[in-house]
């Protein structure tokens, strides 16, 4: 068996231990200086030893504001609320401590928010439209714009109420709608119907069916129209091989031209005649037979002349009566 050890004398366990009240202060001491140091620390990473400057936002309600809350300017804190204050008139003045080294984001035209969204608290928000504008002053007092979120829940939940409500209405079995759903079905069946779209649009059967009547008369008659036109084509300008009314017509006229023609020749040498027999008194006789017998050579003319132009009336029916008078 293992040999035991003696206890210790009494004396031994009972001897105090050396500078123990120094011990014990310095450790109280090394305590309380790292809690001051954390302090301290806590108060630099706050920004209590960083130089501010004093913003005050006047509004007419400060519920959700908490002193402690940030100010944000483009996502990011610029300030920090310090103390909230009911003023004489009535309104909240709000005083938030904004940084030096970010005051510069502050203009004299800036605009400054209160929101009070649906999920999360309220937000101070900072904008500025234009940083060339003169920077905002310590001590400066801004009014501040509120927005309300949840304001707009009862209108818009009473909105929302109407729109069922109508939505019902269009939905009910004898609304309007099924009204006007019912009708546009039977107009489709009807358009589906005999007679189509024909019979919608006239009404009833029986004018559809006019219609129709007519539309095959309107057909027969340009058939026969048609027909009318090719025979009165082959009559005026001929058939194959075959001369029409147009080139008679043009032969006919070629010989009245040449009646014409003989006709001013005739009456060329009657003036000339007439000429001489003034000139020779003498042969008075002989110039008025040989005037006679121009004279039946004019006159046999203008016969042959009316011939030919009863002929050509026979030809063309549609020409209109035509005198020849003699110069």
């Amino acid at each position: 068996m293992p040999e035991t050890l003696p206890p210790p004398p009494p004396e031994e366990l009972l001897r105090p231990v050396a500078h123990l009240r120094l011990k014990a202060a310095a450790l109280l001491l090394l305590t309380l200086a790292l809690i001051a140091g954390s302090v301290l620390y806590l108060l630099y990473a706050r920004g209590a030893f960083e130089p501010t400057q004093r913003l005050v936002l006047i509004a007419d309600d400060s519920e959700g504001v908490s002193v402690g809350m940030d100010m944000t300017f483009s996502g990011f804190p610029i300030g920090r609320v310090r103390r909230i204050e009911l003023a004489g008139d009535g309104n909240v003045r709000i005083a938030v401590d904004v940084a030096s080294r970010d005051a510069h984001w502050l203009r004299e035209s800036s605009v400054f928010t209160l929101v009070r969204g649906l999920v999360g608290g309220t937000t101070i928000k900072a904008y500025s439209g234009v940083l060339t504008d003169p920077p905002l002053a310590a001590g400066a007092a801004r009014p501040v714009l509120r927005g309300d979120a949840t304001a707009e829940i009862p209108q818009l939940m009473a909105t929302a109420r109407q729109l069922l409500d109508n939505l019902q209405q269009l939905s009910a079995p004898d609304s309007a709608l099924n009204d006007t759903l019912a009708q546009v079905r039977q107009l489709t069946q009807r358009l589906n119907a005999p007679g189509g779209a024909l019979g919608v649009l006239m009404g009833n059967e029986q004018d559809a069916r006019k219609v129709l009547q007519t539309l095959d008369r309107t057909q027969q008659l340009l058939a026969r129209m048609d027909a009318v036109v090719a025979r009165a084509d082959r009559q005026v300008f001929g058939a194959a091989g075959q001369p029409g009314l147009v080139a008679e017509l043009r032969a006919t006229v070629a010989q009245a031209s040449g009646l014409l023609q003989d006709t001013r020749q005739s009456l060329t040498r009657v003036d000339a005649v007439l000429a001489e027999a003034q000139a020779v008194g003498a042969n008075a006789r002989e110039a008025s037979a040989d005037l006679g017998a121009l004279r039946a050579e004019v006159e046999a003319n203008l016969r042959k002349l009316e011939g030919l132009i009863n002929d050509i009336n026979r030809k063309w029916p549609f020409a209109r009566d035509q005198e020849l008078r003699l110069p």
